[in-house]
């Protein structure tokens, strides 16, 4: 048996390198995975945090920041990272950082599918989970708690502001994030059940993997085709942002009063200004400021105490152009 769990550790140790190769010992890559972090010392807390490409969006970039900023060593913490946009290469990074033996595993899943057997794992070995960000598909006796943003709320509140602009008809092109996550899944749900419930038309609906370039690619492949559209709904602010440049290039009007509604969502400080300047209509929050929360489930276990709230859900609102002030930009924006 020590033979088999040796060979194991080798296989699963040589995955790891695999993934991480020819990343710098802060660096990261939006195909592949990346660590950071120093060897353990004293008394510090030993975390291995694994999230998506920091360089994604402006979301995750704030998101990598504020996770820095407060699990350092001055704040009593040893952190590691890894970063991938990919499931597999999330599960292997977990992998290795249970045979590293951190105390806490801290989640941000690609993928809300396929994590079963790793929190089995940490289980077993002692280390306490917890997920933040995004969901997964997960029973709840395997983590200790989940600190989300109710991303099926979000998509619901920007397709009821969407709908409460009373259009005479609805031609909508549909840039979905990516695939399986948390964030597609609420925000593509919400449009696609109240399409089918209003007789909407979904011009098109492609995911551009929260990536501006491939939003304004597959925007203006639609411009191209010389389809009519009046609503671009996409999944978050960079994805707007593309979306936008493609119709600037065609010289189609958007914003308040204008041919073609733009929505977005994360609520970048750049795109809370675009509304302030009336360029889009709507931006839906999504809180990328979780460290706090998650210190708090720490120190709370280390004390030795039970959390009672697994499911922590963050408070977050949609924003109206006709309504924004520069107040919410100063306040909310990231």
């Amino acid at each position: 048996m020590k033979f088999k769990k040796m060979i194991a550790m080798t296989i699963s140790m040589a995955m790891c390198a695999a993934v991480f190769a020819g990343c710098g010992s802060s660096g990261s890559d939006s195909s592949g995975g990346s660590t950071d972090g120093g060897s353990a010392g004293g008394d510090l807390i030993k975390v291995g945090i694994i999230n998506n490409d920091p360089n994604e969006s402006g979301y995750r970039t704030a998101n990598d920041k504020d996770l820095k900023e407060a699990f350092s060593k001055e704040n009593g913490y040893d952190a590691s990272f890894a970063y991938s946009l990919k499931n597999d290469e999330q599960i292997t990074a977990a992998q290795k950082f249970i045979q590293d033996e951190v105390d806490y595993l801290l989640l941000s899943a690609a993928d809300t599918a396929g994590w079963d057997t790793v929190l089995k794992d940490a289980q077993a070995a002692g280390v306490k989970v917890i997920l933040f960000d995004r969901t997964i598909d997960a029973d709840e006796s395997l983590y200790e708690a989940s600190i989300v943003s109710d991303m099926a709320k979000e998509g619901q509140t920007a397709v009821d502001w969407l709908k409460g602009q009373g259009l005479s008809e609805y031609k909508v092109i549909h840039l979905q994030g990516v695939m399986g996550s948390a964030a597609q899944k609420g925000r593509s749900q919400a449009l696609t059940d109240t399409a089918a419930a209003e007789g909407w038309t979904i011009v098109n609906e492609q995911t551009a993997e929260w990536n501006a370039e491939k939003a304004q690619q597959i925007v203006q492949s639609v411009i191209d085709s010389g389809e009519s559209f009046n609503v671009i709904y996409a999944e978050n602010d960079d994805m707007a942002k593309g979306a936008v440049a493609a119709l600037d290039k065609a010289n189609i009007s958007h914003g308040v009063g204008k041919d073609v509604i733009v929505m977005g969502f994360d609520c970048n400080k750049w795109a809370l200004e675009e509304l302030l300047n009336k360029n889009w209509n709507y931006d839906g929050q999504c809180n990328p400021f979780q460290s706090s929360y998650i210190k708090d489930i720490i120190t709370k276990l280390e004390a030795g105490e039970t959390i009672s709230e697994k499911t922590i859900i963050m408070e977050e609102k949609g924003f109206d152009a006709a309504t924004i002030t520069q107040e919410d930009v100063d306040k909310y924006g990231i």
